[in-house]
């Protein structure tokens, strides 16, 4: 059983700023940019990761690659030039991103926004794709996409083994233990990485939850086992409860906890199968009571984004992505390509003073697909002359 990362910096232009990464051939700028060819494989996640959300492969000489969402609050008086600007500022901060494995998932690009408005960033990765995950960065693999906006590389304080399908461990079967694909990790359940975290910097102020896994998720909910409907919800919602158990206590009062969801919770997803549906719902339904339970005891905020489609290798488990993507962008009020980026800016923005008040809450970050009762690509509406971008 195992409990993996889902597996994905614009809202101001002053630093520390949050932006939409950009990659370039030979520059230093990074982007998670794809070819534009639509049947090409875009840079996978984690084999072993399955992300609730899937990101559209991106046309890099045709679709802009620097965006800006920028919040300002314009004071100018009569010939007056100052103008102030309302920034993400999370310096001083310290987040514990659990699900990371590599530079393309959500888990990922929340990290750089995070990093980007001023937070030192931990991170949790699953224990068999540790290895990898650390070689790659010391080799600089993920240079190009670690980037920031002033230039500088986004640092990784400290990574973390993880597996929190495993509160601790006396819940590690014998199996697992002996596993040698976890051979040479130690103190990886949720209650050993929250001491080890304790141990080694004392506290943490944002809380990241990117992680899921439905082993049977190819399946539909008819044909899934008991054991496999409750893998998932172990390790898609459970996992964040465990999480933020164990690491309340070392949170700082006004901190933040985010976790990931899809839209496969309040509507039929066919496809998205073995419990996943179920988990998510259940991860949106305890992100409420966390809130409230949360907030009352430790003064922290606890609120999950709803991702549209991801390309990511992860999501490849589900064996139908590409065909999300492009149902998503036929569908969607907005017609664009969504960003793993445009996900971690709401996460960044959702962890800042700026959203002090914001918590129990659902943020949709899909283009608008959440608000759509219909699919208008059908040919049933083809005499209605919906505007249509051709992508």
């Amino acid at each position: 059983m195992m409990a993996v990362g889902a597996s994905a910096l614009q809202i101001t232009a002053a630093r520390p700023s949050v932006f939409l990464t950009q990659r370039s051939f030979g520059a230093t700028m990074a982007s998670f940019a794809h070819e534009s060819d639509r049947t090409s494989s875009s840079k996978l996640t984690s084999s072993s990761h399955l992300s609730s959300v899937l990101n559209f492969k991106h046309n890099f000489t045709s679709r802009p690659r620097f965006q800006k969402f920028v919040t300002k609050s314009l004071s100018e008086a009569s010939g007056s030039k100052s103008v102030s600007q309302l920034s993400i500022d999370l310096k001083g901060k310290r987040a514990f991103i659990a699900g990371v494995a590599d530079d393309n998932g959500y888990g990922w690009a929340i990290a750089k926004s995070l990093a980007a408005a001023g937070a030192e960033i931990l991170v949790g990765t699953w224990v068999p794709a540790l290895n990898i995950f650390e070689m790659s960065l010391r080799r600089g693999k993920f240079d190009e996409s670690r980037v920031l906006p002033d230039g500088s590389l986004m640092e990784i304080t400290k990574v973390y083994p993880l597996d929190a399908v495993f509160d601790n461990p006396e819940d590690v079967p014998e199996d697992i233990k002996t596993n040698k694909r976890y051979a040479g990790s130690s103190n990886w359940t949720v209650q050993e990485v929250a001491e080890s975290v304790k141990q080694d910097f004392g506290s943490i102020d944002i809380l990241v939850h990117s992680l899921a896994n439905g082993p049977e998720v190819t399946k539909p909910l008819l044909e899934t086992s008991r054991k496999g409907y409750l893998a998932a919800v172990s390790a898609s919602s459970y996992s964040y409860v465990s999480l933020l158990k164990h690491f309340l206590p070392i949170m700082n009062p006004g901190g933040s906890s985010i976790s990931l969801t899809y839209i496969a919770s309040e509507r039929i997803i066919p496809g998205y199968g073995g419990g996943m549906s179920s988990a998510k719902a259940a991860l949106e339904s305890d992100t409420r009571v966390l809130a409230f339970e949360a907030g009352r005891k430790h003064k922290i905020r606890v609120n999950t984004i709803s991702a549209g489609p991801l390309g990511s290798r992860a999501a490849k488990a589900i064996g139908f992505i590409d065909t999300m993507i492009d149902y998503s962008f036929a569908n969607a009020p907005l017609q664009k390509e969504l960003f793993a980026d445009e996900v971690g800016n709401t996460a960044a923005f959702l962890a800042s003073p700026l959203a002090s008040a914001i918590t129990g809450a659902l943020i949709y970050v899909d283009n608008g697909l959440n608000a759509m009762g219909v699919g208008v690509d059908s040919p049933l509406f083809k005499d209605l002359n919906i505007p249509t971008d051709k992508h």
